[in-house]
């Protein structure tokens, strides 16, 4: 008999959803060079808002991932193209009964390039293991900005992330050069972890967002002076390593944490590129 919170435990069939996007510049504008997908993973291509940069929305359509699951996303943005990535929805990781569900993503930018990489939030559901290795590969003349929300359970039912395995690792190399490293690595009693002053402190959510590029220092003041206006709820911070600008929150209330995630979003990228100061409408649907 199926659990009814976790519509998938039957599954046997394991999914190895792949998709492959490169953006080039030609003719003056940014076009789609290659395109391969691999269901569960489409890929669909939405019109931009006035003034915006072309954006392909991945879609995973299993409706989530269970243990076993193998996701791998590949995203190229040649030189000088500048493009967007953006999740069409929420990403749910439900218990597994053993094996590790896998995401591997690696983002490409090349001399020139605008890459932005817009994940939707991951709902890890109770006794969920998740593997996720995000790989940044940047030319030194490149900008592109990365992000990821964790969430550690069904927060709007009431249910937390009591057991199973959270590791979330990022590498990110300028110029073939690896800069910079950090992983998270949650495992047995989660609930002690998110718990502890010296862990989440409580915390039902957390957020990082990477932006990397040649004038990355030039923007660590408006990440620490966002951080000193936050919301009420969420705790946040910016720093500077290599050339790697980063932005970190943990949060009570999930919802509040997005929202201070996407205002966050919206004003860097304004702020860096001069694009409009918003996020795409999937990210509101």
């Amino acid at each position: 008999m199926l659990d009814a919170t976790s519509p998938f435990e039957a599954q046997t069939a394991k999914v190895d959803g792949r998709a492959e996007i490169s953006f080039a510049h030609r003719g003056g504008q940014t076009r789609l060079a290659h395109l391969y997908q691999h269901e569960p993973l489409r890929v669909l291509f939405p019109a931009p808002a006035n003034g915006d940069i072309p954006q392909a929305a991945l879609v995973t359509t299993s409706g989530g991932l269970v243990g076993g699951d193998n996701l791998a996303i590949t995203i190229t943005n040649e030189a000088g193209s500048s493009a967007m990535a953006v999740a069409q929805a929420a990403e749910k990781v439900y218990r597994s009964t053993g094996e590790d569900c896998v995401i591997d993503v690696d983002l490409n930018a090349e001399d020139g390039a605008w890459l932005e990489y817009l994940p939707q939030e991951t709902i890890l559901f109770d006794g969920a293991r998740l593997r996720r290795q995000t790989n940044i590969h940047a030319h030194p003349n490149a900008r592109l900005l990365a992000g990821e929300v964790l969430v550690f359970g069904r927060i709007g039912r009431g249910e937390r992330m009591q057991s199973g395995l959270v590791r979330d690792a990022w590498k990110v190399s300028i110029g073939g050069r690896l800069t910079w490293a950090d992983a998270l690595r949650l495992d047995g009693d989660i609930v002690a972890q998110l718990d502890h002053p010296a862990g989440l402190g409580g915390a039902a959510s957390m957020a990082t967002a990477v932006y990397v590029g040649p004038d990355a220092a030039d923007h660590l003041d408006y990440g620490r002076a966002f951080f000193s206006n936050c919301e009420d709820g969420v705790i946040g911070g910016a720093s500077l390593v290599n050339g790697v600008a980063t932005a970190r929150w943990i949060g009570a209330d999930a919802q509040i944490l997005r929202k201070s995630f996407a205002d966050y979003w919206a004003g860097l990228r304004a702020r860096i590129m001069g694009y409009p100061a918003r996020l795409p409408r999937l990210w509101h649907v």
